[in-house]
């Protein structure tokens, strides 16, 4: 179930002088972002270490039902770091088809049915990597390492500053 059906769309504040227009009318379609984030092969997530500083990682993933589903053992830095300070902000490769997306990330596991062969079928996208997780492959006690990031805010733009556009969730 995504975080909600339809996001808040506005502009995003930027100091004088960026050229941003007014009013939302060129600010890009949700559906358009979220497509985006469906076919994307490389996700960038940021977390914050426990002394404050800054930690990113290349991550694979999907976008499914309006969250990022990845997996990864809880013993590495990204997921100790989320335990501790879930917010997270994600990100695709490019740095002029931008989308970044704040949220929170946090552990989770998925039944086999509906849900993991959902995941399962999304994940395939990796299939020639070598990688390609069964439907069961997260509903172990410890949920196969299955985390979830629920976007609160999304930044996107493909002509900056033309098409830059805020989509908030939630309240």
């Amino acid at each position: 179930m995504p975080p909600t059906s339809s996001p808040r769309t506005d502009r995003p504040t930027l100091p004088e002088g960026y050229g941003l227009p007014d009013g939302t009318e060129g600010t890009l379609a949700w559906e358009d972002v979220e497509q985006r984030l469906r076919e994307a092969q490389h996700y960038w997530l940021a977390s914050v270490r426990p002394d404050g500083r800054p930690h990113s990682v290349p991550r694979w993933g999907v976008w499914l039902d309006g969250r990022f589903w990845y997996d990864g053992a809880p013993t590495t830095r990204h997921t100790r770091n989320v335990e501790a300070n879930p917010a997270v902000t994600l990100t695709l490769e490019s740095g002029t088809e931008v989308v970044i997306v704040e949220g929170t990330s946090r552990a989770t596991r998925a039944d086999p049915e509906p849900l993991g062969a959902r995941l399962a079928t999304a994940f395939t996208k990796y299939a020639d990597a070598g990688y390609s997780p069964g439907a069961d492959s997260w509903s172990g006690e410890d949920g196969g390492g299955l985390r979830v990031v629920t976007p609160r805010r999304v930044l996107a733009w493909t002509s900056f500053p033309t098409d830059c556009t805020r989509f908030t969730f939630g309240g």
